[in-house]
């Protein structure tokens, strides 16, 4: 039976797509679920998969041509793939005597979230891996989640490869359950390192079009794999080659100067794309302001300094400032409940409870996950909620839970030496609030000056929510507080 390949259906603010790459060529034999070409719109790459083991017939769009949703790509024919099949699976049969396949799927992912990224592979094709074992990280736009191996066996085929766009519950790779390691006699050592090992079907696809074999290739991967920016590498370089004139006596200084002067280019990560955009939307939909005020450190350094051993002791964790930090903003929040709002449309949410967000940097990218009820924590809670959560986003293991909602962001630039800022809104919240570096000051002080242990507040807000008297009083609220440290502890 014939089957029309079509682009899926797209949505309704997009208006036409591009044909980006084809996977495969007319009279090829393909399986069910195998990846046959991406459409690009002007927000995501959609992959469009076969529906049935089959062959591709014809081809009647090609790479960069525009297309519409449910236009026709190609034509298939069901059932050709099939005919062929037992020649090409004697070998694969005798390996599955082990144990059966078990596929590899992308996690069920959150409803916020359409799809992933495949971020990086821990195991290669033909690799022993044992129960449990991290094979491969998927990136969403807010966390990264661990697929783990669910027997011990060898890795199958691995189907997406790094940089793959996926959905939840995608068949992204298969395990062999129970297999070992197969010696590796059924091909020459060259034949095995060029074609199966070194690299993955899409980067042999682009050595074949370039006309470049694995012998050419510096496999800059983990055993000499070779990755799509090493065969660009190699790829330039032999353009470059071909490029310099016979003689070179004049051109071989030039090309040493260049040869020093180098850059890497890779692609954003989904966590960096998502940044971006929510930066840039937060700058653009808002009407965000910045106050300033400075508060002295002293009294709450004098406290840290008197109970800091005392309070470790008894409760096993440091006191810190971020605790006198969420402590003042709580009450301040409570005494002015605009800051605590948000917008929503024409409407605005009045939130009654205290869900702080507090900004993390990470070996990824900065985020904020929420320390919930933050207004019924201790100190000692409070310090140990922001300990876990560091160490959480620290070793990537934050939950889409712990990312998510927040009526409020504390961001501490201080920790890195920042004196002053204007921090940027983290939407849908109409405020954050951003501490600095405590650096001596002269102050005056009853007519006369002492040095003081001085910090900036940086309180950034949507002024479409927010007034001046409110913003103000907000953060003078905070700054009183601060200085003031037995009021804060009182509540008072």
């Amino acid at each position: 039976m014939t089957t029309e390949i079509k682009v899926p259906v797209l949505p309704e603010s997009v208006a036409d797509a591009t044909v980006a790459t084809w996977h495969v060529q007319a009279g090829d034999k393909v399986s069910r679920d195998q990846i046959l070409v991406d459409i690009e719109t002007d927000k995501v790459v959609l992959e469009v998969p076969a529906t049935a083991d089959g062959v591709i017939t014809e081809i009647s769009e090609q790479e960069g041509a525009t297309v519409l949703g449910e236009q026709v790509l190609a034509l298939f024919k069901e059932g050709g793939a099939a005919e062929a099949a037992p020649a090409a699976a004697a070998a694969p049969a005798a390996s599955t005597d082990a144990g059966k396949v078990i596929d590899i799927v992308v996690p069920v992912l959150p409803e916020s979230v359409a799809d992933a990224t495949v971020a990086g592979w821990h195991v290669a094709e033909g690799d022993t891996v044992t129960v449990d074992q991290n094979l491969v990280d998927i990136e969403t736009d807010k966390v990264v989640l661990e697929v783990v191996a669910q027997a011990n066996g060898v890795i199958g085929k691995i189907i997406h490869a790094e940089g793959d766009t996926v959905l939840g519950d995608q068949v992204i790779g298969q395990l062999n359950a129970g297999a070992s390691a197969p010696a590796a006699a059924v091909a020459s050592p060259e034949e095995a390192i060029s074609s199966d090992e070194l690299a993955s079907p899409s980067v042999r696809r682009l050595m074949t079009e370039k006309g470049i074999s694995a012998s050419e290739v510096k496999g800059s991967g983990k055993g000499g794999r070779i990755s799509k920016e090493d065969v660009e590498a190699a790829i330039a370089n032999k353009t470059a080659a071909k490029a310099a004139p016979a003689p070179a006596a004049k051109a071989a200084p030039v090309a040493q100067d260049l040869g020093e002067r180098s850059q890497k280019r890779v692609p954003m990560t989904r966590l960096r794309k998502t940044i971006a955009t929510r930066l840039l939307e937060a700058k653009n939909s808002t009407a965000m302001l910045t106050t300033f005020n400075e508060v002295n450190m002293k009294p709450i350094m004098d406290l840290r300094k008197q109970y800091k051993d005392l309070f470790e002791k008894t409760h096993d964790t440091r006191l810190g400032f971020m605790s006198f930090y969420v402590k003042a903003v709580t009450e301040a929040l409570k005494r002015y409940p605009a800051v605590n709002a948000s917008i929503d449309g024409d409407d605005i949410v009045y939130h009654n409870f205290f869900d702080i967000s507090i900004a993390v940097s990470t070996p990824r990218g900065l985020v904020t996950p929420v320390l919930r009820d933050a207004d019924q924590m201790s100190m000692a809670g409070i310090e140990n909620g922001i300990r876990d959560l560091a160490i959480k986003g620290r070793d990537g293991k934050l939950t889409m839970d712990e990312m998510q909602g927040g009526n409020f962001t504390i961001t501490n630039g201080g920790v890195f030496g920042s004196l002053i800022s204007t921090p940027i809104l983290n939407l849908p919240q109409a405020g954050i609030l951003g501490m600095h570096k405590i650096q001596d000051r002269p102050m005056a002080v009853n007519g006369k000056v002492e040095i003081l242990p001085m910090m900036y507040l940086a309180l950034s807000y949507d002024h479409r929510l927010i007034d001046g008297k409110e913003s103000v009083g907000f953060l003078v609220t905070i700054k009183e507080l601060l200085e003031d440290p037995t009021r804060l502890l009182l509540e008072l």
